[in-house]
């Protein structure tokens, strides 16, 4: 079973640097594929409340023998529940789904600008980490003008900013600032979208005895991201987090940067995207 290491956060507490994502996992196959996780070493579990899934994430927390303090368990305030009041309300939510007393983290999703709520949305984040609710609060595809508002408007910063990065998609100059300020670094879509047919992937892995996928999680891992890829197959649970007995060299590292791409980005832009 793979030891993932944990990187300490900004508030003192710990995070395993690799775990499971949820997104599109069918309700009905939720529990099943975090139990799997489980077997399999995971103990990172992220989920949000727009993903449908949460029941499916504490059937799994119920069921399974790992102690709750060894699980680390995120999930996000839906886009359309933003606002101090609706926050609140949808955090009782999620709490009663995934079945526990203490969240570990919880993250705004969007910040949806547009929208103008998610000032409002993070000081309700805050009284939740003051009552001892969430062991720790942050954002999740917040650019450094978004993070920089809610910091001036409440003095807490978020210790972690959940962002698309991949290896066609790097986010440098966003990297950087999130680094300044000693804000962790999640990536989503950590295997971005059709690059593991790329050759240069093939190749590195060839030499290492590893799969595509797991040269590019390897990658992140190396970087001090913190990663979380999702599939429902056990064989894929199992190969994705076998990343901790190998080390890329330097011109393997390098080679895997010059994969950026002007349009690399899958999602939407931070900036202008609301849901419609």
């Amino acid at each position: 079973m793979a030891e993932v290491p944990k990187i300490t956060l900004s508030d003192g507490n710990e995070i395993p640097q690799f775990g499971l994502g949820v997104f599109q996992v069918p309700p009905s196959d939720t529990a099943r594929v975090c139990l799997e996780a489980f077997a399999a070493g995971y103990r990172m579990i992220d989920t949000a409340e727009g993903y449908y899934n949460e029941q499916g994430v504490g059937d799994a927390i119920a069921q399974t023998d790992v102690p709750r303090e060894e699980l680390f368990i995120t999930s996000k305030l839906a886009n359309s529940e933003q606002g101090y009041d609706t926050t609140m309300r949808a955090f009782d939510e999620t709490m009663t789904k995934l079945g526990v007393e203490v969240l570990d983290l919880f993250l705004i999703h969007w910040p949806q600008p547009a929208l103008d709520k998610y000032v409002e949305t993070w000081k309700a984040f805050v009284e939740l980490h003051k009552a001892g609710r969430v062991a720790s609060v942050g954002v999740s595809n917040f650019d450094p003008d978004h993070i920089e508002r809610i910091v001036a408007e409440t003095g807490v910063a978020p210790v972690v900013d959940q962002i698309e990065l991949h290896p066609t998609f790097q986010q440098r100059d966003k990297r950087d600032y999130l680094a300044e300020h000693s804000i962790a670094i999640q990536s989503w879509r950590p295997l971005g979208r059709g690059i593991l047919s790329m050759p240069v992937l093939a190749e590195i892995g060839a030499r290492h005895a590893k799969s595509p996928a797991q040269v590019v999680l390897r990658w992140h891992v190396q970087q001090g991201l913190i990663v979380f890829p999702k599939t429902v197959h056990p064989h894929r649970l199992r190969e994705n987090i076998d990343v901790f007995d190998f080390e890329l060299g330097d011109e393997d590292m390098a080679a895997i940067d010059a994969l950026e791409h002007p349009s690399g980005r899958t999602g939407p832009d931070p900036a202008r995207w609301a849901p419609g």
